[in-house]
């Protein structure tokens, strides 16, 4: 038992060992600056996402709800051109993301982005909410934040956190196993998974920045909030269910929208002044 004992706490401490303390992008404008422990590289995460993006675009085309809109994929894919084309702004290494978006037809109100830049938007987040494309920019501009501050990877980290100390109880008592495949974590972690609340703060405020950047009108992340919370009687939908508190999130918006508003303004300059 003793001898057990001290092999799981030797593989704790090799693992411990290799947890890094980073911070993943820039501050921008909005100031998003937090160092965040790792506990899996981003080339594992990414590796796992891309297989996992895979998958699912393969399964809805199978199914038959896959870029069923032309006009619509053409809408999406410009707005989160115009978004990817600002994310140097906090990542260096953004320009060798295989970047990619798809339109998903189904009902549920939905958008994500995974790992790398691996991204889809649900039909029914645009009908339900009759989403302008300032609001799309919104919410892409949101999912991408994610990616770039690689909250999956930080996620995941968390979760092997506490495995590991799952695993040294296991090992303890002689039962158990840690983990399971990268991309069926980074797959979890993205659509059934909720974000911690300082996850979804950051996602919002670079969201909101990248948006403006864009050219794309920073309040729009405000009315896109306030549809969503009148969708379900009231309730957001689970797309939403760990953001901040409604007007703690709409005070919050509102204050960035207006810290970003330079940036919007001179993005429209520079718009008009090429036409």
């Amino acid at each position: 038992m003793l001898r057990k004992s001290a092999f799981a706490v030797s593989v704790s401490l090799a693992m411990l060992g290799g947890c890094q303390t980073v911070d993943t992008t820039k501050s921008g404008v909005v100031g998003v600056d937090r160092d965040q422990r790792m506990m899996v590289s981003a080339a594992e995460v990414n590796a796992g996402a891309a297989k996992a993006y895979a998958q699912m675009m393969g399964e809805a085309k199978q199914k038959g709800v896959l870029d069923k809109d032309p006009a619509l994929v053409a809408r999406v894919q410009a707005i989160t051109k115009r978004l990817i084309a600002q994310t140097p702004t906090f990542r260096d290494d953004v320009a060798k993301w295989p970047w990619e978006v798809h339109v998903i037809s189904t009902d549920e109100v939905n958008a994500w982005c995974m790992p790398a830049g691996k991204m889809a938007i649900y039909t029914g987040l645009i009908q339900k909410l009759n989403a302008t494309d300032d609001e799309i920019a919104a919410v892409m501009g949101h999912e991408i934040s994610h990616a770039l501050r690689e909250h999956s990877r930080e996620q995941i980290s968390r979760q092997m956190s506490t495995q590991l100390g799952i695993g040294v109880v296991g090992a303890l008592l002689g039962i158990g196993e840690l983990g399971q495949g990268i991309a069926g974590q980074v797959a979890n972690v993205t659509l059934n998974l909720p974000n911690s609340r300082n996850a979804e703060v950051e996602a919002d405020r670079i969201g909101i920045e990248l948006a403006a950047r864009a050219g794309y009108d920073p309040n729009a992340a405000v009315t896109l909030w306030e549809k969503m919370s009148k969708l379900g009687g009231g309730q957001p939908p689970k797309w939403l269910s760990t953001h901040p508190p409604h007007q703690d999130r709409i005070n919050d918006l509102r204050q960035y929208a207006q810290k970003v508003a330079p940036l919007y303004q001179a993005a429209k300059g520079s718009a008009a002044a090429g036409k």
